[in-house]
């Protein structure tokens, strides 16, 4: 007998299966989850299962409080984090989170990642974001709950809006990324790791590389998100 959750089971399980695909993740440093909204749950990949015998059987449903509905195993050790996010910023349908390297790094540094370059402003007009790392008393306590709080926390400091800027470096952690769908979730967690791998070359050639102008970070971003935006086919 079919879950009544088959179908964002196999949306989580494909998101999930991207990620190695794609190189941002290692062993199982990583998961993907997918929002049902008129359900009100989401599903997310098992704890510590390699991609290489995941089944979308194994994905965990669970409700916006991080309560597990439906599944055997035992969810993502970062489920809270997701719930917190879902729960919060009603128009996210996906969530990824990876330790890929270059993005990795970048958090371990606790710096944002400049705008540099035109592939940046094709996806933002600001630096990625770096949430400082968290205080002792919120690690010690439920913390990865708490990240969702310090990301959400680092948004508001920001005045940054979810919807338009849809990726975060956590400060000595790793990225978290996330879209109206998972599949735009997966998207965003590879062009953050493209980014921040470009920004590290760029820092690296040259350590006191300027910032990219803003006629030309306005440009790219409003030919590709803006009211009169020309990229792609209709």
């Amino acid at each position: 007998m079919k879950s009544a959750y088959q179908s964002i089971k196999e949306a989580c399980y494909e998101a999930n299966m991207q990620l190695p695909q794609l190189g941002l993740v290692l062993f199982t440093f990583g998961n993907a989850s997918v929002a049902d909204r008129s359900a009100g749950v989401f599903a997310i990949k098992p704890s510590g299962v390699p991609y290489a015998t995941l089944k979308p059987e194994d994905i965990v449903i669970l409700d916006f409080e991080a309560v597990v509905v439906e599944g055997n195993k035992r969810p993502s050790s970062d489920t809270k984090t997701h719930a917190v996010l879902y729960k919060n910023w009603e128009n996210i349908g996906g969530i990824v989170h990876t330790h890929s390297t270059y993005a990795t790094a970048w958090a371990q540094t606790q710096l944002d990642i400049p705008i540099l370059g035109t592939t940046h402003a094709d996806h933002l007009t600001v630096d990625v974001p770096c949430a400082p790392p968290m205080d002792d008393t919120m690690i010690k306590g439920n913390y990865e709950h708490e990240t969702g709080f310090q990301i959400m926390a680092d948004f508001k400091r920001r005045d940054y809006s979810y919807e338009e800027v849809e990726m975060i470096l956590v400060g000595n952690h790793a990225p978290f990324t996330w879209g109206k769908t998972v599949e735009k979730a997966v998207y965003n967690s590879a062009v953050l790791e493209e980014v921040a791998r470009m920004a590290y070359l760029s820092v690296t050639i040259r350590p006191d590389v300027p910032r990219l102008k803003d006629a030309l970070i306005q440009k790219h971003y409003q030919r590709k998100h803006g009211t009169t935006s020309y990229y792609g086919q209709e």
